[in-house]
């Protein structure tokens, strides 16, 4: 039996109302971990399905197909050249093509570097400046390697089934359906929760307030924040469907229910990855700003990101830096699946502080990971994107001299662990952010923080959902989100690595455990 099958879920009523309450989950007598409901059956999600291959399945190691040397002048059409090359290669039983290996060195790139079909890796020789040096050159805003597929989801014909429970918990893994007869173990399917104009005006996106500059405010609309979770089903009982990862959004039949239908997506790519790397952008140092009484480096006309993954499942990033780049080190983005992002860091972004600008480690896509991820100079460091569908988790994270807030930062962001995650000098924040950008309104729901610290926290409970701040220390804290254990860290250390012990072979989690985190 799966371990999730055997997790025990207690139904009790417990507070939450910004004062402090029992955990949620605790450890059990045996060492296996007890969920709490609240009086509606929701519970902390279970997170471990996050990160390559659907999590717990550590990273493989490619065999070398091209190898490429640094050589005169721009480096990127023969590194492209070497790409193509093994991307013509047939797919192996393993389902990769092969590795690019970079040598040690400098390479200097004027463009964008992309792997576009499946099984491909490009691999460097070490993420420090005596390792592959990438030095993205010239001016223009532009991402530097670009891991990407083509088209979009689309929904299988005729798969459409209406969900029939009256509502179906945060947490859950099982759907009742109208009709399963259709369905099989192993389907790919997406469970479509629904947005009304009852739910919308219920949690107050209709009405977000003016700005005072009397900038534009787009209140919230239906078709815009529907939510589309993938999952694949892992048992089927009648017409009970037993999902792969929980739903981190209840479906609740007062705001439509929800549905739940097959999907294929040929175009987007798999098994591919970049490791191994160091990644600098040239900038003009002689533009600079100003804030407070300091100046900075403030050039915005080079490279912007260091790492694009969208459109790709089963995807990673691992032992890879940035330096000066101006928005991030890895941007996890929409039609991105099951990607890890390990071992990583993004040092002193160039371009200036304000919105839009310096977001480390951002996440569109769904059941995401980044584990010990390190920021220095960022904005919002560790950051959901808007109506990103979790879950995802950002885990033994660490942002030094950050300007702002991580958390979720706009617009309905669901089932995000952070957990171990140290913001020095800042805040990490769940709440309704109103009117801020175009009307952000509510940045996330079913957020948990798990034992992280920051020298704020602000924990707010949307209306129809639930955000947890479990064992977090920082200097202050406010809202009525669920508070446990504030100002000491609770067992277990890490939930994330807890819940993937309740699932998987104990072997596997110790590979994805790793190394101590060196931030730390």
């Amino acid at each position: 039996m799966n371990g999730w099958l055997a997790l025990t879920v207690l139904a009790m009523v417990l507070p939450g109302l910004g004062q402090d309450a029992p955990s949620p989950v605790a450890v059990g007598a045996d060492g296996g971990l007890i969920y709490y409901a609240d009086e509606r059956g929701n519970t902390v999600p279970d997170f471990s399905n996050c990160g390559y291959m659907g999590g717990g399945v550590a990273l493989p190691q490619v065999p070398v197909r091209a190898t490429v040397a640094p050589g005169e002048g721009d480096d990127g059409a023969r590194i492209q050249a070497a790409i193509d090359e093994v991307s013509a290669m047939p797919i192996r039983e393993d389902g990769f093509r092969g590795a690019v290996l970079l040598r040690a060195g400098e390479y200097q790139i004027d463009g964008t570097l992309r792997i576009g079909a499946s099984g491909v890796v490009l691999r460097g020789e070490g993420n420090s400046v005596d390792g592959t040096v990438l030095r993205a050159t010239g001016r223009g805003q532009r991402t530097l390697i670009e891991l990407a597929g083509e088209g979009s989801r689309q929904e299988i014909d005729g798969t459409r089934i209406a969900v029939t429970d009256d509502y179906v918990p945060i947490g859950a893994r099982k759907i009742t359906v109208e009709d399963a007869s259709g369905l099989s173990v192993g389907d790919r399917v997406v469970v479509v929760r629904p947005a009304t104009p009852e739910w919308i005006s219920r949690i107050g996106m209709d009405r977000i307030p003016p700005r005072r500059d009397g900038g534009r405010v787009v209140q919230w609309t239906p078709d815009a924040y529907t939510i589309h979770y993938e999952r694949e089903i892992a048992a089927i009982d009648g017409n009970e469907i037993t999902l792969d990862a929980p739903m981190v959004m209840s479906l609740d039949s007062r705001y439509g229910g929800g549905w739940m239908y097959r999907y294929q997506w040929p175009e987007r790519i798999t098994n591919v990855g970049v490791e191994h790397l160091y990644g600098i952008s040239d900038f003009d140092p002689t533009v600079t700003a100003e804030r407070g009484g300091r100046e900075y480096y403030a050039d915005e006309d080079h490279a912007w990101s260091l790492i694009w993954v969208e459109k790709a499942e089963n995807a990673w990033v691992r032992d890879v830096t940035s330096a000066y780049f101006g928005y991030s080190c890895v941007w996890t983005r929409p039609g991105s699946k099951s990607v890890t992002v390990q071992d990583c860091a993004c040092l002193d972004p160039v371009s200036r502080i304000t919105g839009s600008r310096r977001y480390s480690f951002a996440a569109n896509g769904q059941q995401a990971l980044f584990v010990r991820c390190y920021a220095r100079g960022g904005r919002h460091d560790f950051v959901m994107h808007a109506r990103a569908p979790g879950p995802n988790a950002f885990v033994d994270c660490r942002a030094d001299g950050a300007y702002s807030d991580s958390g979720p930062h706009h617009r309905w962001a669901t089932g995000t662990l952070y957990d171990n995650v140290v913001v020095n000098g800042n805040a990490l924040n769940v709440r309704n952010r109103g009117n801020s950008g175009t009307g952000h309104g509510w940045a996330g729901a079913q957020m948990v923080f798990w034992n992280c610290e920051a020298a704020r926290i602000i924990c707010q409970r949307p209306p129809t959902a639930q955000n947890w701040a479990i064992g977090c220390i920082a200097e202050s804290r406010s809202g009525d989100g669920y508070w446990a254990s504030f100002g000491k860290h609770v067992e277990p250390r890490s939930l994330y690595f807890a819940q993937l012990r309740e699932r998987v072979v104990v072997d596997a989690v110790e590979a994805i455990a790793g190394r101590p985190n060196a931030w730390r």
